[in-house]
């Protein structure tokens, strides 16, 4: 089933849906993101965000709900469910397109690198899963909510792994793809 997903990801990703993933990220990082950091930036203060964190714990979590006061969970759960939904879509979109794209040039069609292309997948499933979670922590704030921030964190830490390295794998890929090109343009070179 993997294999079926992957190579049909590898299928859509033309040259112009390459292109237009990486404008609508583009865009998207340029005119949105600015204007949802400084509207978090107003509620979050120096409280840190479980988003943007890398490792924490729940005891962190609870003191970032704490710090947050009431409008300030509130703003978070908002934009949890509004900007958070639309933006893993944008960044997983531009991953999987772009890698799928780069890997079929830069990796025979049978290697399991071509595989590569579904590890943003994982990290936006894992970004949904940390902002129910930690959404569900902010909500039922100050009671606790035990395994759920236990769990939190977990999430967050596995969706950077898998959205920092799909980046890796991309410009992983890119490199190699140069690489061939280069070695096939000019087959005296070693």
């Amino acid at each position: 089933m993997l294999k079926r997903c992957s190579a049909w990801l590898r299928r859509v990703s033309t040259g112009w849906v390459a292109l237009a993933a990486l404008v609508v990220f583009v865009l998207f990082l340029a005119l949105v993101l600015p204007g949802q950091a400084a509207e978090a930036e107003r509620f979050v203060g120096d409280a840190g965000s479980p988003d943007t964190s890398f490792l924490y714990s729940a005891a962190d979590l609870y003191r970032m709900a704490e710090a947050y006061g009431p409008q300030g969970r509130q703003a978070y759960i908002r934009a949890r469910f509004t900007f958070d939904l639309l933006w893993p879509v944008v960044y997983a979109t531009f991953l999987v397109i772009a890698i799928s794209w780069v890997y079929r040039r830069a990796f025979a069609a049978d290697s399991r690198w071509q595989l590569a292309n579904l590890a943003p997948v994982l990290g936006i499933a894992l970004d949904y899963l940390e902002n129910v979670s930690a959404a569900l922590v902010m909500a039922r704030y100050p009671q606790p909510t035990a395994v759920v921030a236990e769990l939190t964190p977990v999430f967050t830490l596995f969706k950077w792994v898998f959205v920092n390295g799909s980046f890796v794998l991309l410009l992983l890929g890119v490199v190699v793809g140069v690489w061939r090109w280069r070695k096939q343009s000019n087959p005296s070179r070693p």
